[in-house]
């Protein structure tokens, strides 16, 4: 059974850091695209950050380039999400997602995508 689990969510200032992790037990992060995407109060999921099974493959939301990064530690089956110079707008639940490609593509974005989720973790950022 497939188990993605979240987890470095916190309450931080604005200018303030975070990093996420997203571990996984029964799947291989590494043999797929893992999205981070997270989700406001009454509004729909969005993408955050992906990557591919090739470290290369990185692709992020306009809203977080420059300030968020996303990698993984193979050897810990653990993706990360370093997010830098939060923002308010940037308070959400986050979820880690595991595609069914290998790739980000075009397509990362979309939620149908993805087969395996996690629970999610907190983040809040006070102004």
């Amino acid at each position: 059974q497939v188990q993605v689990v979240e987890s470095g969510g916190d309450l931080v200032q604005a200018g303030g850091s975070l990093r996420l992790s997203c571990t996984a037990s029964g799947l291989t992060l590494d043999d797929r695209a893992i999205t981070w995407f997270r989700q406001r109060p009454e509004t729909t999921r969005e993408g955050v950050s992906c990557i591919g099974w090739r470290t290369t493959d990185l692709d992020s939301a306009d809203s977080v380039k420059g300030r968020f990064t996303i990698s993984k530690d193979v050897a810990r089956n653990t993706v990360y999400l370093q997010m830098n110079r939060l923002e308010p707008e940037d308070a959400a639940t986050y979820y880690c997602a595991a595609s069914r490609y290998l790739l980000c593509g075009d397509r990362w974005r979309n939620t149908h995508f993805y087969i395996d989720w996690g629970q999610g973790t907190q983040v809040t950022v006070s102004s």
